[in-house]
């Protein structure tokens, strides 16, 4: 039995670890969680999970209030809080589960102190990138990818590695992926949440749409196993049922195959690549059943072009374009700017903010602060 301790329990990749384990009862022992604001889960999670010493929440307030009412666990408060839960959990698997920035540290932390990392947190990988590929060479920690593209790809290149011409990242889409660009201006935000095959939270549904998430999958991939953008291609899988290709250099391709379900990519993760699965071969991605393909539009999707400046470019480039996705997406979930209007932000603050090469965790925040500021200003004079 491993021991566990799960960032983010409160969210949609959480809610599914949380069912997974329920599900292997004698594999998997939960010691800690976060819960950020929804604290109302605090007392199901406990009950169903009763060897659990330690949690964070997100505030002050909430801290004492449950520090009192459970007196036997441990509490913890804030983003700092996360990093003390994973410490005193002693948890030997740390699944983080984070949205956002604040992921990283707890990523860090994991592998400084010798965890096994099971990540669902891109902006680990997309800011972080080149401190967590150190800290890996260097000994510190395992990791396994729970994003169903990437665990696709390590279950192809698990059974054959060699030859290898493309990776192949598939994509849904979005809901807008018959729009031209010219009609996607006037697009709300209760359009671009209606996600054609997956449910997700709000913050990843809308990256979905504008195909940020697929930006960066592509850094994700480069960093994971060590392919640069050209040797990485999108293709579109309209129903979402063949999750990542590989092609090799005699024309074949080996790809994951089933339906949309990240329970899959999460029992994968956790039990560290050891699950039974099987891939497709085949010398024609058409003959797969039930599913098709579409050809992917860099000019209907040119965000996708950051990836390779920010893999060419690296240092703080990761967190200039995050932290200018995320207040660009909560300014238009908020109806400030308009759906466009993030592909613009992001593409100013890459060139309006300056590379900091071979950032410390420190350089990142400041940087990643910084650039929440410029957009923040952006907006308010109308620069979108």
């Amino acid at each position: 039995m491993i021991s566990v301790c799960l960032l983010g329990a409160s969210g949609s990749i959480g809610q599914q670890t949380i069912d997974v384990m329920l599900k292997n009862p004698n594999d998997f022992d939960l010691r800690a969680f976060s819960i950020g604001r929804r604290t109302r889960y605090i007392k199901g999670i406990l009950k169903k999970f009763p060897n659990v010493k330690a949690v964070c929440v997100q505030d002050k307030k909430s801290y004492k209030y449950y520090q009192n009412q459970y007196t036997d666990i441990t509490f913890f408060y804030g983003d700092d809080g996360l990093d003390n839960l994973i410490k005193a959990s002693n948890a030997e698997m740390v699944v983080n589960a984070l949205v956002g920035f604040v992921g990283l540290k707890p990523s860090i932390t994991a592998l400084e102190n010798d965890k096994i990392l099971c990540l669902a947190n891109k902006e680990s990988l997309v800011v972080g990138g080149e401190i967590i590929n150190k800290l890996l060479k260097e000994g510190h920690g395992k990791l396994y990818p729970i994003d169903s593209e990437h665990v696709a790809i390590a279950k192809c290149l698990a059974v054959d590695n060699q030859n290898v011409d493309k990776i192949i990242i598939t994509a849904s889409g979005g809901p807008f992926r018959n729009l031209r660009r010219d009609q996607l201006e006037n697009i709300t935000p209760e359009q671009a949440l209606a996600h054609p095959n997956w449910k997700m939270g709000k913050k990843i549904t809308i990256d979905s749409a504008t195909m940020v998430n697929k930006t960066f999958e592509v850094i994700e991939a480069y960093y994971l196993f060590g392919y640069d953008f050209k040797d990485i291609e999108i293709k579109i899988n309209y129903n979402s049922y063949v999750h990542s290709i590989v092609r090799y250099n005699n024309g074949t391709y080996r790809a994951d195959v089933g339906k949309p379900d990240m329970r899959v990519p999460i029992k994968y993760a956790i039990y560290q690549g050891l699950t039974d699965y099987q891939t497709v071969v085949t010398d024609d991605l058409n003959s797969i059943k039930n599913t098709a393909f579409g050809e992917f539009d860099l000019e209907r999707f040119p965000i996708v072009n950051v990836a390779n400046k920010v893999m060419k470019e690296k240092g703080t480039m990761g967190a200039i374009f995050n932290a200018s996705n995320e207040e660009a997406v909560k300014a238009f979930l908020n109806h400030q700017i308009p759906f466009l209007g993030i592909e613009r932000i992001i593409n100013a603050c890459l060139k309006k903010q300056k590379n900091i090469k071979n950032p410390s965790y420190d350089d990142l925040k400041k940087c990643d602060l910084s650039t929440r500021l410029l957009v923040k200003q952006m907006i308010l004079k109308g620069e979108y």
